[in-house]
Parts: C-alpha cells; structure tokens; sequence
C-alpha cells in the first residue's frame, strides 16, 4: 500500500492563497456597501465595479485555495 504525506509546500501555498481570500472577503463587501451609500458622490461607478471585482477575487481565490489544500494531501507522489 502506498503511504501519501501531505507535501508541506503546497500545503503553505494553499493556505496564503485562503489567507488573502479572508482578507478580500472582507474588503469587498465593505467597499460594496461603501459604495452603495454614496450613490451621489463622482467615484460611485470605479468604486463598484473595484468592490465586485474583490468579490470575485474573493470566490476564486476561496477555490484555488481550497484545490491546492486539497492537491497537497491526497496527491499521490
């Protein structure tokens, strides 16, 4: 039988990449509702799309991670 051992490396790169995702989970919603309460204000339309921007980084970065987590458990070497 064939011993699999998490590979330390990507184990790190995977959980940078969640680390940053917290970050832009955060940011992004409050950028968005930020964004939202001054509708009046020049800056209205560069600031939403900024804001969804970072709630789409925040998915992707959340999935990316979450696979490279996954890659450096179960890959078999």
């Amino acid at each position: 039988m064939e011993d699999n051992k998490t590979d330390k490396e990507i184990l790190t790169k995977g959980l940078k990449q969640l680390a940053i995702c917290l970050v832009l989970m955060f940011l992004g919603p409050i950028m968005l509702h930020i964004s939202f309460s001054n509708k009046d204000k020049p800056l209205y339309i560069l600031l939403l799309i900024i804001s969804i921007v970072l709630c789409v980084l925040a998915i992707s970065f959340l999935a990316i991670g979450i696979n490279t987590i996954m890659t450096s458990m179960f890959k078999k070497k």
